[in-house]
């Protein structure tokens, strides 16, 4: 799991995850086909495709000093049909 540090539930996460969709933030400098080696080796799966983006550190104040968090990278991976990460997948009520 050097990649990957966790998935990402937001609410266009969860809705994506009806389109066979997952969210990950991952390290900044891996590459894609390192998460897409790793997403297929470790859960199994077959990915057929991969967006990814990096989004900003934000301000951050501690006392009189202004400083900022790290930016991260984001990754939407789709898997084939039929495939699903299983402890990621949307319960039906």
């Amino acid at each position: 799991m050097d990649g990957i540090k966790y998935a990402v539930f937001t609410d266009k996460s969860i809705r994506l995850l009806g389109k066979n969709q997952y969210t990950f933030n991952v390290e900044s400098g891996s590459t894609r086909t390192e998460i897409k080696h790793w997403v297929e080796l470790f859960f199994g799966v077959k990915v057929i495709a991969m967006n990814s983006h990096r989004l900003p550190g934000k301000s951050r104040r501690m006392g009189p000093i202004m400083g900022h968090t790290m930016h991260y990278k984001r990754m939407i991976i789709t898997l084939q049909p039929g495939y699903s990460i299983p402890p990621l997948r949307k319960k039906r009520t």
